[in-house]
């Protein structure tokens, strides 16, 4: 490996934090994965700030925001700018996740660390992929390929290959799944075998996983016996990704008349709920061989369910009848629905919770997982409410004052005098039919014509654009006289203020009079405005009958009041819940657990390993398998903490230098292959400027040229050294027979081309004119520094 390869670690090692690296090859720097932990930290993404100028690329594996859920930020906030590689699935179900993620987020806090432009400005810098496409990256990034490989456990998920120069391997898969689910087929880690380096976790690498029947069954089980009860079950799952192969089971088991489940009801909650499942029909090439086969024999979409019924809000929800199972979002009862039908259902014991994930610590799905014997729950219960009364009152009068002071900035704006004496101030001189006053342009909208003693209303144009009162006005009509009181030739009457009037030339073609768009914009203008007029019209008459506010907003013709426009406020409430309900934690997260990873590790072999985002324990636990597995053949284990920087180099003498342009101009370059070589002699300068040494910037020393009577003589290095097979036919081109015997490239008896033992070409023969010329024909095929 004769590349610089460095991983640094700005989340997600030794804890259960999300995974955020940056890694380095060369002078390229990758970011792999940026995720965002449940409380949507600032401080977790400190460490990446000072990076933030160097990165340039990002690899995306999965669409969930623990892989991705910082891109918004970083975009928005940030100034991240560079491509976004993911795949078409990440891509589409990513914004899902974020959607959702900032709806629920929305409705239970005041903290605005991006919005959903922020969400979308980061989504288009995505460049979408396809499995095994290759991605050759130019820049500084040139000789690098990355390819996308499937990883199972979402739609999408990806296993990253980079390769430098079509030989070092750089393999990054984290939280894959080689088991074959029902709407995915397993990662294809094992394939990928011998890698340079394989950068991998360890979350799993001590979890002993159920046999899938047995976990199907567990879930079974108790939604059966929660229905049959009278009971409602809540299903915590995540937005996009995890929840397809839940929604696929239930579905079935839904479909089966056996099964008993058939006179419940099965609903999906989630503010996308909709919008996932229509991406989920259109994404089957991405799925398992057996949704496809499924699809190709049916004739039908495996994601058209007929038993789970889609709902976006609470109220959608009691619509439903019960008893009722539900799945809900989001995965870690932080916030969202799920939290609120906790609240709702935790003090029944009719009801059943089950949870199918490991959140992060400290989230209330995670305490309910690590404490099943806990009765009692103090939570601080935060929501969304209108603001009414007083409060209301005191919004509207800000908003007011608010507005009325921009009128009056935007009115004083209008009136500040421009030019000399003001807009449209009069002479004070008696003399004024004498002058001579130019036709000024003034920029007021629909080309209205405003006199000398007609004053422009501000109030109906305050969206006309305004000239700077430091800029003169000027425009087509102005007049070349530049002294606006000098007298002409000959008497003239003032020539008042318009404005411009340029006649429209018709275009034509072959088919006749162009037509422009715009027009029928305008039209569709009017017909907008003249049904918005009627619909006030009616709501006049809705108010002579008496109807109040409420009803008119509800039902009276008058368009509704979209929640982003209503005043609201954040309450927060300390509860103590009693959980009464039933907990069951079920895998269903689409990892491979601890023995798998061991036997794909012994089939993978690669050369170097590092091991990232996982706890402590399972952390050391796979570093020390790794070691003392001699059959796996690992030459280095590493397990940086956050905040360290692994040195993956294989070459111990390769570094890092600055050539400068007196240097590189004196350089005389050999073509070798595709690349050109140079024998540099320069003394080297090391300096770290405050700057760089403030924000922890690697020290990159500088080459500087040599005078003249310092550079010292070497040797001639040869290299590029070729094949006989090779050189047997540049001689054949060159008219000269050659034949081999016994791997000895013979040349009319009398020069002989061998190599030796250590595989260096030499060149034997008697001195003639056959010898000298073989020789340079042999010297040509060198690149010689």
């Amino acid at each position: 490996m004769t590349s610089i390869i460095k991983l640094s670690v700005m989340s997600g090692a030794h804890d259960e934090s999300p995974p955020c690296y940056l890694l380095q090859v060369d002078d390229f720097t990758f970011l792999l994965d940026c995720g965002w932990d449940v409380n949507s930290s600032v401080d977790l993404l400190e460490p990446l700030k000072k990076h933030i100028n160097q990165i340039d690329a990002v690899l995306l594996t999965y669409p969930d925001a623990h892989h991705l859920g910082a891109l918004p930020y970083l975009v928005g906030k940030l100034g991240l700018q560079c491509p976004v590689y993911a795949t078409i699935p990440v891509f589409k179900m990513g914004q899902m996740f974020l959607y959702d993620m900032y709806q629920a987020h929305r409705n239970s806090s005041d903290v605005d660390l991006f919005s959903l432009d922020d969400v979308d400005a980061a989504f288009d810098c995505i460049v979408q992929l396809k499995y095994s496409q290759h991605v050759e990256l130019d820049g500084r990034g040139r000789g690098l390929t990355v390819i996308p490989y499937p990883a199972g456990h979402m739609i999408g998920g990806t296993l990253w290959k980079i390769i430098k120069d079509g030989e070092d391997d750089i393999l990054y898969a984290v939280d894959f799944n080689h088991k074959k689910e029902r709407h995915l087929d397993g990662a294809v880690l094992e394939t990928l075998s011998r890698p340079m380096l394989l950068i991998t976790d360890s979350y799993n690498a001590m979890m002993v996983q159920a046999r899938r029947k047995e976990r199907d069954q567990a879930l079974f089980n108790n939604i059966l016996s929660t229905l049959r009860g009278s009971g409602n079950v809540l299903v915590t799952v995540d937005t996009a990704g995890r929840v397809l192969e839940l929604c696929q089971l239930l579905d079935q088991l839904w479909r089966n008349q056996e099964s008993g489940l058939i006179a419940y009801s099965l609903a999906l909650l989630s503010n996308v709920s909709y919008n996932v499942i229509e991406f989920a029909k259109s994404q089957v090439e991405w799925m398992s061989d057996k949704i496809a086969r499924q699809m190709e024999d049916q004739r039908t979409n495996p994601f058209q369910f007929k038993h789970l019924q889609l709902c976006h809000s609470m109220a959608d929800l009691d619509r439903v009848p019960e008893p009722k199972c539900v799945l809900s979002t989001v995965a870690d009862l932080e916030a969202g629905f799920s939290k609120e039908l906790f609240l709702r259902w935790a003090g029944n014991s009719h009801n059943s919770v089950i949870l199918t994930q490991r959140t992060a610590p400290g989230t209330l799905a995670r305490r309910l997982i690590d404490e099943p014997q806990m009765s009692k729950i103090e939570l601080q219960v935060k929501q969304r409410v209108k603001l009414e009364g007083s409060e209301l009152e005191d919004y509207h009068r800000k908003q007011a004052e608010e507005r009325s002071a921009e009128l009056s900035a935007r009115r004083a704006s209008l009136a500040m005098p421009h030019g000399n004496g003001g807009m449209f101030s009069d002479d004070d001189d008696d003399d004024d039919d004498d002058v001579v006053e130019t036709s000024t342009v003034l920029p007021t909208p629909d080309h209205l014509s405003v006199g000398r003693d007609q004053p422009m209303d501000v109030t109906e144009h305050l969206q006309s654009p305004v000239v700077p009162a430091a800029a003169p006005i000027t425009g087509r009509h102005t007049s070349s006289v530049s002294d606006p009181r000098q007298k002409g030739f000959f008497k003239q009457h003032r020539s008042h203020i318009m404005f411009p009037f340029s006649e429209e030339k018709i275009k034509w073609d072959d088919y006749g009079q162009v037509i422009k768009r715009e027009d029928y914009t305008k039209y569709q203008g009017v017909l907008a405005e003249e049904k918005q007029l009627e619909e006030e019209a009616g709501e006049e008459v809705m108010e002579e009958e008496g109807m109040d506010e409420k009803e008119k907003r509800n039902g009276g013709g008058k368009d509704k009041e979209t929640d982003a426009d209503v005043p609201t406020k954040i309450v927060s409430v300390d509860k103590v819940i009693n959980v009464k309900c039933r907990r069951q934690f079920i895998d269903f997260e689409g990892r491979s657990d601890g023995e798998s990873i061991r036997r794909i590790l012994n089939l993978v072999k690669p050369r170097q390993l590092i091991l990232v985002h996982g706890a402590a324990g399972p952390t050391k636990h796979l570093r020390e398998y790794c070691i003392q597995n001699r059959d796996m053949a690992i030459n280095q284990v590493w397990s940086p903490a956050v905040g360290e920087t692994v040195d993956a180099t294989c070459e111990s003498h390769i570094f890092r230098a600055r050539l400068k342009d007196s240097l590189v101009t004196s350089l005389k370059f050999t073509s070798a292959k595709d690349m050109e070589l140079a024998w540099v002699d320069a003394k080297l300068h090391v300096t770290q400027s405050d700057l760089a040494a403030s924000i922890g910037l690697e020290t990159v020393p500088t080459l500087d040229i040599l005078p003249p009577s310092q550079v010292p003589e070497h040797p001639a290095v040869f290299l590029n050294e070729p094949r006989l097979s090779d050189f047997k036919q540049v001689l054949s081109k060159a008219g000269i027979q050659a034949e081999f015997s016994g791997g000895v490239l013979i040349i009319n008896e009398r020069v002989a081309v061998r190599k030796n033992e250590h595989g260096r070409i030499g060149l034997e023969g008697v001195l003639c004119d056959d010898y000298y010329r073989v020789r340079q024909l042999l010297y040509d095929q060198y690149a010689i520094v």
